[in-house]
């Protein structure tokens, strides 16, 4: 299978609704946490025993051309200066659809001046609380989302479940289509494409009373693949 690597070429961090310019490397957050040992005199065969502690969401290293007019750039030496919290907010390519967002202070401003090189700069950032990784999914299915031939009865594998169900046939019923429908994106009915609205090809079943698992996917460009699945269950002979 093709690798789903994505480049990072492009990733932009901003100060609040300021852009941070001509950055060259961008590494963190590195979120952690504290371990307690829980170990007693009774844990099970002679092995320590821990608990997760506090989190920390860790810092952020950042490296780049130094442009000493850009506002980012000034900015991070302000709230150096003035000890400020503020905003950030790290934008991954278009084709990645992912941010990090985060409040930090800045703890760190260097300049880089070699007689031979361009001038530079670097910067830390230590992140106050939680870093939230926000991840753009596709919209899915639309109504009614999917119709499963054979007069299939279809309900939530659990009550308000959206993306698992069953789908009840009789005993004699050996194979069954699956009619998506999504307002947007490419449809796949267990990998093989299909037009919303149309029905997919025939999927053969499993013997009387087994299930058979069927996959819906809705993949939009530069967003994430939302996935159902559908277990068809054949009633027993």
């Amino acid at each position: 299978m093709a690798t789903s690597a994505k480049l990072a070429f492009g990733t932009t961090l901003e100060k609040g609704a300021t852009a941070i310019a001509e950055l060259t490397g961008i590494t963190g957050p590195t979120i952690s946490a504290d371990t307690l040992d829980a170990t007693s005199h009774d844990s099970p065969d002679g092995y320590r025993e821990f608990l997760q502690g506090l989190r920390n969401a860790g810092e952020i290293s950042i490296e780049g051309n130094f442009i000493p007019g850009n506002a980012g750039q000034v900015a991070l030496t302000t709230d150096l200066n003035d000890g400020s919290l503020d905003s950030y907010t790290i934008t991954f390519p278009t084709a990645m659809a992912t941010t990090w967002t985060f409040d930090a202070i800045v703890t760190a401003f260097e300049t880089n001046a070699p007689f031979d090189e361009k001038a530079s700069f670097s910067a830390t950032l230590k992140i106050s609380g939680k870093a939230t990784l926000n991840v753009t999914a596709s919209t899915g299915l639309t109504d009614p989302w999917f119709v499963v031939s054979e007069s299939a009865v279809v309900t939530p594998d659990e009550a308000g479940d959206t993306y698992f169900y069953v789908a009840t046939v009789l005993t004699g019923v050996t194979s069954v289509t699956v009619t998506p429908t999504a307002a947007a994106g490419v449809i796949k009915v267990n990998d093989n494409v299909v037009a919303t609205g149309e029905a997919s090809s025939a999927i053969t079943l499993g013997a009387a009373g087994t299930n058979t698992e069927i996959t819906v996917t809705v993949k939009e460009t530069n967003k994430t693949t939302v996935t159902y699945t559908i277990w068809v269950a054949r009633a027993a002979a």
